[in-house]
């Protein structure tokens, strides 16, 4: 099963969740760990979450539509073949609905009825040849770019959440809890496609996690005790 299919089942993209959860969450414990305010920790988190947000954002956004530039691309050279060689075009369509399992002549026939129309044609070959939708094209970039400020503002607050009601030492620790709680869960979401054990995958994103988030707190904490010297 491939990246898409997985997206698609899960109804979220998996791994940008976890980086939300993660990168946030190494965030808030360095700046924790560099003994900061509770006030200068949520404020640190929340920039944080815009900057990750906006920047998956864009990132999608810049990746489909550049997709879409190049299946344009494709599709405007499909256009030009159909109308410079024409018999060329309709040979390629005969040989294609014959590997589909139509009979040559049957094909041929059909090819034939399609390239009396060159916007069928154009359609045919874009679906056949490319494997693309012409009406969609990749999807729309705006879409892609929205839904992933979305996902990552989602997984970004979650380190967050304790600091709206509390600091110190308790909410170093609930944040803790609350990102290890939406690792492994991810996790065990994971494990419907890919058949692994609930434990093991759902440990394993966690142990990552809080990985990040320890190396993150000692450097932070090195780095207070520097600039506080």
């Amino acid at each position: 099963m491939n990246e898409p299919q997985v997206k698609e089942l899960l109804g979220i993209p998996p791994e940008l969740i976890t980086c939300a959860i993660v990168s946030n969450l190494a965030l808030v414990m360095g700046v924790a760990g560099a003994g900061m305010t509770s006030s200068t920790i949520l404020v640190t988190g929340l920039t944080g979450l815009l900057a990750g947000a906006i920047s998956m954002a864009i990132g999608e956004w810049v990746s489909v539509q550049s997709a879409r530039e190049l299946y344009q691309r494709q599709v405007r050279t499909e256009a030009a073949e159909i109308r410079s060689v024409p018999d060329e075009e309709q040979e390629e369509l005969a040989l294609i609905y014959e590997a589909k399992g139509l009979p040559r002549d049957e094909a041929q026939k059909v090819a034939e009825r399609l390239m009396a129309d060159e916007a069928a044609a154009l359609d045919a070959m874009v679906r056949e040849e490319l494997g693309l939708d012409p009406a969609t094209l990749g999807g729309s970039p705006y879409s892609a770019g929205g839904s992933s400020f979305v996902l990552f503002a989602i997984g970004a607050i979650i380190p967050l959440l304790p600091y709206f009601f509390g600091g110190g030492a308790p909410a170093v620790a609930a944040a803790i809890g609350c990102a290890a709680l939406g690792l492994f869960v991810i996790g065990a979401l994971i494990t419907l496609l890919t058949g692994r054990s609930v434990i093991f995958s759902g440990t394993r994103q966690l142990v990552f996690g809080l990985l990040a988030a320890g190396v993150t707190f000692g450097l932070g904490r090195l780095i207070g005790s520097a600039v506080g010297a």
